[in-house]
């Protein structure tokens, strides 16, 4: 076990909008180190929203991201030789990186050709309350509500 918590981490930032979240979102969405392309995927897909739903493509994105974001989640607890599955609440930090992390994913294996498009379609489609990476945040809503007899478990 480390002796200390690490000191946290914070990030600057983006250029554009002066967002960290932004800057968090990039850094995830960022492959090989190459930062500028991701800044460039993220600002293209936000005008192409703002282009496709004729409304602020970063406040959309933000719609989206709270859309995606997770409140209850299931975390494995081993009582006495069975492990249940217990619900428990999802800390803030780690909501917007699960946020981000399933936004990205599901963008990248959606259909379309580009990246940018593909993101665009996930923030649109998330903006509206459908789409792969709500349909995950609510799969793992359920999983805690079916497991919610196990909630005294909670440590």
């Amino acid at each position: 076990m480390r002796k200390s918590k690490p000191k946290k981490r914070y990030i600057l930032p983006d250029p554009k909008f002066q967002d960290t979240l932004v800057s968090k979102f990039v850094n995830y969405l960022m492959v090989d180190g190459k930062k500028s392309i991701a800044y460039s995927i993220f600002y293209d897909a936000v005008a192409l929203v703002e282009e496709r739903t004729s409304e602020n493509g970063l406040e959309t994105w933000k719609k989206a991201l709270n859309n995606i974001m997770p409140s209850v989640e299931v975390k494995s607890r081993r009582v006495g030789g069975a492990t249940f599955q217990v619900p428990i609440e999802v800390r803030p930090n780690r909501k917007t990186s699960l946020g981000i992390k399933w936004m990205i994913s599901y963008s990248r294996s959606r259909g379309e050709k580009t990246m940018k498009e593909r993101l665009a379609g996930e923030i649109i489609a998330a903006a509206k309350g459908e789409g792969a990476a709500v349909k995950k945040k609510d799969d793992v809503h359920r999983m805690a509500e079916a497991n919610k007899a196990f909630s005294h478990f909670r440590f």
